[in-house]
C-alpha cells in the first residue's frame, strides 16, 4: 500500500499545533501583523502572506486563501484570514464559510486601519479620497503608478483622477519618510494632501481577541 493521501492525525502532531494560530494574509499588511505580534508577544501566531498584486485581479483572491487554508489547516488549531472583502464581492466569505476560518470585520484596510464607522463617515464627507497606507505610500511607484502605466503615458493621470479631489493618507506608524513619500504621491497625482494617524486600527484586536493563548 502507498502513503495514505491525507496525513493521520496522531496524539504527538495533535498536541504540536494546540494553541498554534496561523495568520493568513494579503502581503501589504505583514509588517503591521509582525509589529502587533511582536510588540504583544504573540508568539503562538505564526504569518503566511499571500501577494499584495492580488489587488489587481481580486476575484483570485478567494481560490489562493482557499489553497493557503487546505495547505495550512492541519498544523494549527485556527486560522485567522487578514484580509477585508478587498473586491471580492462575498466570495472570499463563502470560503471562509466553508472551511471555519475567519476574517477582520471590514470591506477592505482602509476601513478596519480607520475603523468601520469612522471610515463610513470619510466616505461620507467626501467621496472622491484616493487613499494610502503606509504599505501603499511605501510602494506608490510599484503598485499604482507602474500598473496605471503612468510613467509612460502621464497624460492619463488627468483621466484616471479627474474625479478625485484629495489624496488622505492613513498612516499606521510616525514615520517623516513614509509622510514625506506620501506627500510626493499626492503631488503627483495633483491632489490635495490630508493625513490622518489610525494605527493599526481594527488589526491589532482582532489578532489579540482571536488568537487562542
Amino acid at each position: 500500500m502507498g502513503e495514505p493521501l491525507f496525513p493521520i492525525e496522531t496524539e504527538e502532531n495533535a498536541n504540536d499545533k494546540i494553541g498554534r494560530v496561523l495568520v493568513i494574509a494579503c502581503g501589504a499588511l505583514a509588517r503591521e501583523i509582525v509589529a502587533i505580534r511582536d510588540r504583544n508577544g504573540l508568539d503562538h501566531i505564526d504569518l503566511t502572506c499571500l501577494p499584495a498584486k492580488l489587488h489587481n485581479t481580486p476575484d483570485k483572491i478567494p481560490e489562493e486563501v482557499r489553497r493557503a487554508i487546505l495547505m495550512n489547516r492541519d498544523a494549527y488549531s485556527e486560522i485567522l484570514i487578514g484580509y477585508g472583502d478587498c473586491g471580492t464581492g462575498g466570495l472570499l466569505d463563502k470560503v471562509l464559510e466553508e472551511t471555519g476560518a475567519k476574517r477582520i470585520e471590514g470591506a477592505h484596510c482602509y476601513a478596519f486601519f480607520a475603523g468601520l464607522d469612522d471610515f463610513a463617515d470619510m466616505e461620507e464627507d467626501q467621496l472622491g479620497t484616493f487613499y494610502l497606507t503606509d504599505f501603499l505610500a511605501r510602494h506608490f511607484q510599484t503598485m499604482v503608478i507602474e500598473p496605471l502605466g503612468l510613467d509612460w503615458h502621464p497624460h492619463l493621470r488627468d483621466m484616471y483622477f479627474q474625479h478625485y479631489t484629495r489624496l488622505l493618507y492613513l498612516a499606521q506608524t510616525d514615520n517623516p519618510k513614509l509622510e514625506e513619500a506620501a506627500r510626493e504621491a499626492a503631488k503627483r497625482l495633483d491632489l490635495p494632501f490630508e493625513i490622518r494617524r489610525t494605527g493599526y486600527g481594527l488589526l491589532d484586536p482582532f489578532l489579540g481577541s482571536n488568537a487562542e493563548d
